[in-house]
């Protein structure tokens, strides 16, 4: 386990998340290519491309002849607070806070009274050339301090938080005034001019750690969706040999809709997929014939019922930790399972052991989206949506089983491997 908490530990933004996974395949001997740049694939050779530094899109061609893909999609991105441009805000002149926007859904107060930092990258002008630049801020940087109960009684009948007031980091003292960027800068390796433009976030100190009295929970921030980005990348690497392109696709920007360039809402999926066809044969219909073909898995974090909110819950469906993999239903279509990709999920389950469970909303309560319906309306395919149970969703630090993380590996790894 405790590769995934460096993993979790170490992911503390997007960038970040992709740059570890990177780091992974290029261990397991994958190639990198770019989207500018001709594509020569060979058979049994694994390769990965990045778009934006914040989605990654890895695959591994067969031996033989490609039945079609085996795909198992997650998301880099978890809700956080977004750093502005000219972000430094001085209080009578005692005080810098900083500037920040919400960045997802998120529940305010979990971020309040707890040590925060910044990371994200960084473009800077050096020698006539843009160069991105990751950068993390490794120490305990920020806090964003409640007002006291004796100037607010009302805190605990519930409260409106401000993002804009409430919700500021407190950088420095008075003699913090003008250091944001240099100390930017100092993490880039760079000069403060040298600076033009950044994509800055700020993240919990909160370590991954075990909780309960056998160890049973996980606690750590961005359990959604990293949990299952690492389960996606571990399964990927280490599944056996098939007859199907296996494809890793780890997308930026769920948590405010996918329709970024780098999002599940874009044409990346289809775009590498197209040119991984192509290698294969230029016919048109070949390409259609590997998709027809293919299966998607969706992963993406489920809800647990809650100890404090059972009733929230669905009356029958209702997921608890450490009780198995989730696979999630919804009668509008924010998830994409239907009876054959819920029935093929299942088997693979029932063959190999892996204890599953079933997810709906409780019909009056709306459900959140996630990555399969977006990405099906770019390449039309079986899909599935599945996750780990956990609670706090949305929190600067979340609950999971530690069992679950394992069952989702083994599913992922079986998935990949199936001939």
């Amino acid at each position: 386990m405790k590769e995934f908490f460096d993993f979790m530990n170490e992911s503390v933004t997007a960038f970040h998340a992709v740059k570890n996974a990177e780091d992974i395949l290029t261990d397991a001997s994958f190639s990198s290519l770019s989207e500018e740049k001709t594509w020569k694939i060979g058979k049994d050779k694994g390769y990965f491309v990045k778009r934006n530094s914040s989605s990654l899109i890895a695959f591994k061609m067969p031996k033989g002849e490609a039945k079609g893909f085996k795909i198992f999609a997650a998301h880099t991105d978890s809700p956080s607070f977004r750093v502005k441009e000219n972000t430094e805000i001085i209080f009578n002149d005692k005080a810098v806070r900083l500037n920040i926007e919400k960045y997802g859904g998120m529940i305010l107060s979990s971020w309040l009274d707890r040590p925060l930092s910044v990371a994200g990258r960084v473009v800077v002008n050096e020698k006539n050339q843009l160069k991105e630049k990751l950068v993390n801020i490794d120490k305990d940087l920020l806090i964003i301090p409640n007002v006291a109960i004796h100037m607010n009684r009302d805190i605990n009948d519930g409260f409106k938080y401000s993002v804009q007031n409430d919700m500021l980091p407190l950088f420095g003292g008075k003699d913090a005034k003008g250091k944001f960027e240099e100390l930017i800068a100092e993490a880039a390796g760079t000069k403060k001019e040298n600076i033009l433009a950044f994509d800055l976030f700020l993240y919990s100190r909160e370590k991954a750690k075990y909780t309960g009295v056998s160890d049973e929970f996980i606690v750590s921030p961005r359990l959604d969706d990293l949990a299952c980005v690492y389960s996606g990348l571990k399964g990927f690497v280490e599944s056996d040999d098939s007859e199907y392109i296996k494809v890793l696709a780890l997308f930026d920007n769920e948590e405010v809709g996918s329709g970024t360039k780098q999002g599940a809402d874009s044409t990346f999926l289809y775009d590498v997929l197209k040119r991984v066809s192509i290698s294969v044969s230029e016919k048109e219909e070949d390409f259609m014939r590997l998709v027809a073909g293919s299966f998607l898995v969706s992963a993406d974090n489920a809800h647990a019922v809650h100890p404090a909110a059972a009733g929230k819950a669905d009356v029958t469906n209702r997921p608890f930790l450490n009780e198995g993999i989730v696979v999630k239903y919804s009668g509008n279509q924010r998830y994409a399972t239907d009876a054959y990709s819920s029935a093929f999920f299942k088997k693979i389950c029932m063959d190999k052991k892996i204890p599953f469970q079933v997810y709906c909303n409780n019909s009056d309560i709306a459900g959140g989206s996630t990555l399969g319906n977006i990405s099906t309306a770019h390449v039309s395919l079986n899909t599935v949506d599945i996750g780990i149970p956990q609670y706090s969703m949305h929190s600067s630090c979340e609950t999971m089983g530690s069992s679950d993380l394992e069952h989702m590996i083994d599913f992922a790894k079986y998935f990949y491997s199936i001939k």
